[in-house]
């Protein structure tokens, strides 16, 4: 080692070998740059397409567990806040809707002997008002993507649309 060091001090043709043996040094060969073209404006179009409006957004969840619903609309409500959603309303039902299945212990005979299941499923439900349709894609997308475990999410959207052309408003008397 103390020899590699004194002939790295002392020779520069030493010194060379190592750096391209380590570092390859690569060279540059001619480029020729283009000048950038200008953007050409898109032509204009006569059919713009306006975004969706949507008076309320309904969202239910279901689960089978009330402390991870709980979780998931506290979740969906701070998200709204930070997106500037406006939530209206947000509650639970009180009891769970209850689900049983009786089934016979033994398949052949033994009537009397029997076993009951029960599932439970809990709902929340959350309102949301006055949303445009790319803020509802953003949000919807946000929330169904970190919608938990055992959670389902069932959607509604009211759309607020123009009045049809073969509805006239009332004349006025005079």
């Amino acid at each position: 080692m103390n020899l590699v060091k004194q002939l790295w001090r002392v020779s520069p043709t030493v010194r060379s070998a190592f750096i391209t043996n380590v570092y390859p040094v690569r060279q540059l060969s001619a480029v020729t740059i283009n000048p950038l073209k200008p953007i050409q404006p898109l032509p204009p179009s006569n059919t713009e397409e306006l975004d969706k409006l949507y008076k309320r957004v309904e969202l239910e969840m279901r689960g089978i567990d009330p402390a991870v619903l709980l979780s998931y609309s506290w979740f969906c409500i701070a998200a709204a806040s930070h997106l500037g959603i406006e939530v209206t309303k947000s509650w639970t039902l009180r009891k769970a809707e209850k689900e049983r299945h009786t089934l016979l212990r033994c398949v052949h005979i033994y009537k009397k002997h029997r076993v009951q299941y029960e599932i439970r499923t809990y709902f929340r439900f959350i309102h949301i008002q006055r949303l445009t349709g790319s803020t509802c894609d953003t949000y919807l997308e946000y929330i169904e993507r970190n919608l938990p475990e055992g959670c389902a999410l069932k959607v509604t959207k009211i759309e607020c649309q123009p009045l049809p052309d073969h509805i006239t408003p009332p004349k006025e008397e005079q």
